[in-house]
């Protein structure tokens, strides 16, 4: 038998760690990973993600890559390692970059996922069958930011969404959240972190300005174009090293980011 044929079935996630925040266990009440052949399908995880699976057991530590082919991260390919004993599956993701994680464990800014996965299917979604969002993600913190608020302060809930000129699917929308605390703003789509940056705002000229403090970007500068009416907020973000875009929109190839948020009710 092949390590391949011993992941063969559904996995729930038991236990979830990012970025050094450990997930609570009402979060992962739905979270699973099922496995048929090669290919797998992540839900309850912010969207159900899907791809295919491949297996490096002669490693130290054992290795594995997903390959996603649909999902927010459609198209990436992520390096991780593993454990298998019996019926607990233990892996560790790098979300982000090329470098394979080399131990069970993570730390902030690592861009690392560490997860413990039981054999079977998770009660609720044996009974139900269904995947609520997993939107309590790690909130911005007053000690990361004494700059002043700005009109952009506090939770936002996505409306819609182009990157390099591919919309956003709808049902992905739910799990997209910004929360912005003084000269910080994150993007979170399920538990992934998808911006974390230092921002600066000329509402004069209705301008935006990033310096990445994670992920690939990191330290980069981008500049973009914002307006906000009634608690609707537009950005429109070019990507790094880009001019300025001159309006709200995004084409194929021109690397823009353009997002539409809800301010959420308190």
């Amino acid at each position: 038998m092949t390590e391949l044929d011993k992941l063969q079935g559904t996995w729930r996630v038991a236990s979830l760690e990012t970025d050094g925040n450990t997930r609570s266990s009402d979060e992962l009440s739905d979270a699973a990973i099922t496995v048929r052949g090669n290919q797998f399908t992540s839900v309850g995880m912010g969207d159900a993600y899907h791809g295919t699976i491949e297996l490096f057991p002669r490693k130290k530590p054992k290795a594995f890559d997903l390959v996603f082919t649909s999902g927010p991260a459609e198209g990436a390919r992520n390096r991780g390692i593993y454990r298998l004993d019996a019926d607990t599956w233990t892996i560790c993701l790098a979300t982000r970059g090329k470098t394979r994680p080399k131990s069970f464990k993570t730390k902030p800014d690592s861009g690392l996922a560490l997860e413990t996965l039981i054999r079977g299917t998770p009660p609720s979604l044996a009974k139900t069958k269904q995947v609520k969002p997993l939107l309590a993600v790690p909130a911005t913190t007053a000690s990361e930011s004494t700059a002043p608020p700005t009109e952009i302060e506090g939770e936002w809930l996505m409306e819609s969404a182009v990157f390099n000129g591919k919309p956003l699917r709808p049902e992905m929308l739910k799990w997209c959240k910004r929360v912005t605390l003084g000269n910080i703003t994150k993007v979170f789509a399920g538990p992934s972190t998808m911006l974390d940056a230092v921002f600066e705002l000329d509402p004069e000229r209705g301008q935006i300005d990033y310096v990445n403090r994670s992920g690939e970007n990191k330290g980069k500068a981008q500049t973009g174009i914002y307006d906000l009416r009634d608690d609707t907020l537009r950005i429109c973000v070019a990507a790094p090293g880009k001019k300025r875009p001159g309006d709200f929109s995004s084409t194929r190839g021109d690397g823009r980011s353009y997002t539409v948020w809800r301010r959420a009710q308190t």
